[in-house]
């Protein structure tokens, strides 16, 4: 597995917040790493599973849980990395047929809008924690409020990736691909003209 796809040109920026630019890329290609090892760890689990249940016909009892919690890790993980990479869903239309000026306004209302979910991720995850705190998850012995961690961690890395986003953004760094460099989606050409 790669680190973090692009290095971003940091060159001119405050030393400081190339400094925090860089942490956080280590920070991302980090969570990367434990994603991807979460990836192959639940294939390996649910591979066990399937062989004990019809091969050995037995079941374990921690198997299914371990696997969800680890999709959960790979999954809330992956996705702030997805956020710090611009690799996260979006409605780029309009970026085909604005004015290059009014992009860098719209990705930052979008990378706002990406942080207040995160927040609403690290509330409620947060929230469910608490609750769980006292429970315990059959087959593992755990506490349930470990089911939420992902959640809140992967929100806590989403927001902090999405305002490094738009402080680097507004600082000068070429944080977005530049979507005048390639040929509009047909859409976006009939989009134009209406």
């Amino acid at each position: 597995m790669s680190s973090s796809s692009h290095q971003l040109d940091l060159t001119g920026v405050d030393p400081r917040l190339a400094t925090v630019a860089r942490v956080l890329g280590r920070i991302s290609n980090l969570a990367l790493y434990i994603a991807g090892i979460g990836l192959v760890a639940m294939t390996l689990i649910v591979g066990w599973q399937v062989f004990v249940r019809y091969v050995l016909n037995w079941s374990n009892a921690w198997t299914e849980l371990s696997a969800i919690l680890i999709m959960s890790w790979f999954i809330f993980l992956g996705s702030a990395v997805g956020v710090r990479e611009n690799y996260h869903l979006g409605f780029d239309v309009l970026l085909y047929v604005l004015p290059k000026g009014s992009k860098k306004i719209l990705r930052t209302i979008s990378d706002v809008m990406v942080f207040a979910f995160a927040i609403g991720m690290v509330v409620y995850g947060i929230i469910l924690i608490r609750l769980q705190w006292n429970e315990r998850m059959p087959g593992l012995g755990i506490s349930g409020a470990f089911r939420y961690l992902p959640l809140a961690t992967g929100g806590f890395l989403i927001a902090l990736f999405s305002v490094e986003r738009v402080v680097l953004r507004w600082a000068g760094v070429n944080v977005d691909k530049d979507l005048h460099d390639e040929d509009p989606i047909p859409q976006a050409d009939a989009i134009k003209e209406i």
